[in-house]
């Protein structure tokens, strides 16, 4: 196997999983606080192997909300999991760990403090 293809498969496996894993939150997962905040699957990283993905998820809310939501997907990783096994053709469905990616958190505090420099209020 030559590096092109493994890189395809491998990013083809990660589109397939973001998409996928964003659906099952969305839809399959019935839990008042994934439904109160914003939850979106931000990225997935697979292992060389496909055998394990590591899924960046970002929480719109604070601190509290952001724990919440967490421990309520890792409470339904074996049933996310179970569904992926269902919906991607894979020979082995991966072991999955939700990671709070709080990017876009970092990203809109940058800009706010950015914006009041250009105020002068800093």
């Amino acid at each position: 196997m030559n590096s092109r293809f493994e890189y395809s498969r491998s990013d083809r496996v990660r589109k397939a999983l973001m998409k996928e894993v964003s659906d099952i939150i969305r839809t399959h997962i019935k839990e008042p606080a994934l439904t109160e905040h914003l939850v979106s699957v931000f990225d997935v990283e697979v292992s060389r192997d496909l055998r394990h993905a590591k899924i960046f998820v970002s929480v719109l809310g604070e601190a509290d909300d952001q724990k919440n939501v967490m421990d309520i997907l890792t409470e339904w990783t074996p049933a996310v999991r179970s569904e992926i096994g269902k919906r991607v053709r894979l020979r082995y469905t991966p072991e999955i760990k939700f990671v709070l990616d709080d990017s876009l958190a970092r990203g809109t505090r940058v800009t706010e403090l950015l914006n009041k420099i250009s105020r002068g209020e800093v």
